[in-house]
């Protein structure tokens, strides 16, 4: 590695850490963390005034995670711990219907506001439970996110229990991917077997299905057969699902020793990369079209901040698997874009809708789904993952 790169990933590192522990979570903790019902708002206005009490559940388990992945991986502070615990508390207290099935959001103290088809607040809920039982070493956790982990299998494998998303036949991108984060988290408390078979289930559904190399992309739904569903919707890709994909991939790859799964991930990166960034104004790029028609979301041509955050997780992750100093090249870019166009300076954590050309679309930091998520989990993981590059190749 070049004296360049090295001075660049020790001073990121730095910058990632100092981002996290000076912005973002002060910001969530200061104007998010309920201190009278439990767990955290998210529908916070620029300057972090509450707009909505409503609370959603997928972001209960987010922050629960976040705050105890930070915990574990930049420093003990007691407060992150303690924020933590309070939204795993509100899940507990006021999240579960009583079929199992969580909710998607409720009031400020718990009552329900609406239910979705979607296993995705399970899914959250599990991974928040398994770091914060690492964290807090405390063993009925691991019981708990274990338990919460089988019974997303029991609903996803119950037919009839969760509504169609669509009568269309066919296998979706979202749930398979997710998982496979999900197990990998709850491996770092527990040997429960089951937690091998989601993750090698999930990869060979992505690898035999969803990778289709005649467009050299993910699709976000296939037919049950893996084919092209020749629709606007069977069309879609979505660039920053498919690199959040190819980290866990990567991830997958690195605890199991598997260099073919290092291989898979750095080769799903390249080809949802090559869809999603935008040459002419840079970033990430919502959505296109496997055949170049145009999208049909509304949203197809902007720029959203989660797919940046994956974007850099996943370049650093491919250059550690493949040594392939191209990768620190799209990590430095990309890294750049993100910072340049989505931090806040005068009001703290950041945008999270621009225009296509990188202008703000709307100035919110946060609704039920843009939260303390993304962002600091990309912070805590980007500089791990320069100090893993550093110490690996005797530079740190």
């Amino acid at each position: 590695m070049s004296p360049e790169y090295r001075t660049l990933l020790m001073a990121q590192a730095a910058w990632y850490e100092r981002e996290l522990t000076e912005n973002i979570l002060p910001f969530w903790l200061k104007y998010g963390l309920d201190r009278v019902h439990g767990g955290v708002y998210t529908c916070l206005d620029r300057d972090g005034t509450l707009m909505d009490p409503t609370k959603s559940v997928w972001f209960q388990g987010r922050f629960g995670y976040t705050a105890a992945f930070a915990y574990n991986h930049v420093r003990p502070e007691p407060e992150w711990l303690s924020a933590s615990k309070s939204c795993i508390d509100f899940i507990e207290a006021h999240c579960i219907d009583a079929d199992g099935h969580l909710f998607f959001s409720v009031t400020e103290d718990g009552r329900p506001v609406r239910k979705r088809r979607y296993v995705f607040s399970e899914t959250f809920a599990a991974i928040a439970m398994a770091e914060y039982a690492k964290a807090a070493g405390d063993p009925v956790y691991v019981d708990k996110a274990l338990a919460m982990f089988h019974d997303i299998r029991r609903m996803l494998s119950t037919p009839g229990f969760l509504p169609p998303k669509s009568y269309v036949p066919g296998k979706s991108h979202s749930i398979t991917m997710i998982l496979i984060n999900v197990a990998l988290v709850l491996k770092q408390v527990s040997a429960d077997p089951a937690l091998d078979v989601q993750i090698a289930e999930s990869i060979h559904e992505i690898e035999t299905y969803l990778m289709h190399p005649e467009y050299e992309c993910i699709l976000e739904s296939v037919a049950p057969d893996g084919s092209l569903i020749d629709t606007c919707e069977g069309r879609t890709i979505n660039p920053g699902h498919g690199i959040e994909t190819a980290w866990f991939v990567m991830e997958a790859g690195q605890v199991y020793g598997d260099d073919r799964l290092k291989k898979l991930g750095a080769k799903i990166f390249d080809w949802q990369f090559k869809w999603g960034w935008d040459k002419e104004f840079g970033g990430i790029i919502n959505f296109r079209d496997c055949k170049g028609f145009p999208c049909q979301d509304y949203s197809q041509d902007m720029k959203f901040w989660w797919p940046q955050c994956e974007t850099v997780i996943a370049a650093l992750y491919a250059y550690r698997v493949t040594g392939d100093e191209k990768y620190l090249d799209i990590w430095l870019e990309a890294d750049a874009w993100m910072r340049e166009h989505f931090r806040d300076p005068e009001y703290g954590e950041w945008y999270g809708y621009l225009h296509r050309d990188g202008t703000v679309a709307q100035p919110a930091k946060g609704n039920l789904f843009k939260g303390p998520f993304h962002i600091p989990r990309m912070l805590v993981k980007a500089g791990l993952l320069c100090r893993e590059i550093l110490r690996e190749e005797g530079e740190g």
